[in-house]
């Protein structure tokens, strides 16, 4: 214990440094610095990392939400990637930092917001935080749980961790492999639910949110998409447009800083690129214009159409998981550095998926190429065969596209399982 409260103050203490230069590090302190936690006489507190876990665990939320209106829901993050962007969401009543895990915060966080439960998406393992629930006897679940051997659990040192373990109420797994690994170490209050991802993806595909300026920038032609990528990806990605003339391409870069955009821009032929926030709708007609006096708030401004251009860049967050809705093909980024992203949000919408080689830790994607619906490749080589393939094969591309979407379909059902197993 002595150890993992150095640890965690360390932690913080190099999180502090690096805010001195560094945007991201600098909202994960101010953030928790600033913060004022308001009292609830009883709340369901959810918490996730980072965005990809909210929307992971959303099915999950949503149910409550609609199950108990008048509950009220605390959202906490870890990273300022999910806090930042779902701070606001209406889906809570407060949404918050997590606060540091130390003795003190747990105590003080979990006798404000009185929680009658906690349910935690995938992972994040605090053990103040899970120490306090277990002492006063407030269920504690994790949902879309998954588990690997390498993972500290499962090492010999790994004591104070298994001890987490064992204040979760029940845990609700994504595979066997893992329930398998819990019950070695004699931790059996186990479901395979499967992964909540599905409901939330497959939802998203069913009822896919209109994106304004896309339908036009697309005109008729079929569009590839390249989501969350990263420089290594969009070095080989960049080879594709002028192979494809007859194809759009939309990038929808993980990190959308200026000098990540410019550069992305900067690799693909002179003149071919537009952001998303300087493409032009079409000017309205003359009998329509108003003056600028006249327009309300929410009017369009009218703007020059720009010339057209084969390859948007989307400079926003959030808009890529209804941005699949409009492509044939994606490439799915981050597999050329800590491992890729969100494969299911493209596959829900029958989009053959491509990623790079860092893809092991995710059942999801290993499946997928055991289907051959889902393709890695580590070079620029590979990343040409396959995209070939995907547009002059037709019948390939055909059978690649339904294989797809029916393993995602055939996924669903989690969230049902897990509302049900609670029993609220």
């Amino acid at each position: 214990m002595f150890l993992y409260n150095i640890g965690i103050k360390l932690y913080y203490f190099a999180i502090w440094l690096v805010a001195f230069f560094n945007a991201k590090a600098k909202l994960w302190i101010n953030g928790r610095r600033q913060q004022n936690v308001v009292r609830f006489d009883s709340s369901i507190w959810f918490h996730f990392a980072s965005l990809g876990e909210f929307e992971q665990g959303r099915p999950i939320l949503e149910a409550m939400k609609t199950r108990h209106p008048d509950k009220k829901i605390v959202i906490t993050f870890f990273s300022p990637s999910g806090y930042e962007i779902r701070k606001n969401t209406p889906l809570a009543d407060a949404v918050y930092y997590l606060p540091l895990d130390t003795a003190n915060n747990a105590r003080q966080f979990v006798d404000a917001i009185k929680p009658t439960m906690a349910i935690f998406t995938k992972y994040e393992y605090w053990y103040h935080y899970f120490n306090e629930l277990n002492k006063q006897h407030i269920p504690l679940y994790i949902v879309s749980g998954i588990f690997r051997p390498k993972q500290v659990f499962f090492k010999w040192y790994g004591g104070l961790h298994r001890k987490m373990l064992c204040f979760v109420t029940h845990f609700f797994l994504q595979d066997e492999q893992s329930k398998q690994l819990l019950n070695n170490i004699n931790i059996n209050n186990i479901t395979v639910s499967g992964d909540t991802r599905f409901d939330r993806v497959w939802a998203n595909a069913q009822q896919p949110k209109s994106i304004p300026g896309i339908n036009e920038f697309k005109n008729g032609q079929k569009v590839f998409i390249a989501g969350s990528t990263w420089p290594e990806d969009e070095k080989l990605l960049a080879t594709l447009p002028a192979l494809y003339p007859d194809w759009k391409f939309i990038f929808a870069p993980h990190e959308i800083s200026e000098d990540k955009i410019s550069n992305l821009i900067s690799l693909l032929p002179e003149g071919s690129a537009v952001r998303y926030s300087e493409w032009g709708r079409d000017e309205p007609k003359a009998e329509s214009r108003k003056p600028k006096a006249q327009r309300e708030d929410n009017d369009p401004v009218p703007r020059t159409p720009i010339p057209a251009h084969q390859t948007l860049i989307i400079d926003n967050i959030g808009m890529l998981s209804s941005l699949y809705a409009y492509g044939d093909i994606a490439y799915i980024g981050g597999g050329f550095g800590v491992g890729i992203h969100n494969t299911l949000e493209a596959a829900a919408f029958g989009l053959p998926v491509i990623f790079g080689p860092n893809y092991l830790k995710f059942n999801e994607a290993r499946k997928l190429i055991a289907l051959k619906a889902g393709f890695s490749i580590k070079d620029e080589a590979e990343l040409k065969g396959i995209t070939d393939t995907l547009i002059t094969d037709e019948a390939f591309y055909s059978i690649t596209s339904k294989k797809i979407s029916q393993y995602v379909q055939e996924h669903t059902g989690a969230t049902q399982m897990i509302i049900g197993h609670i029993g609220v």
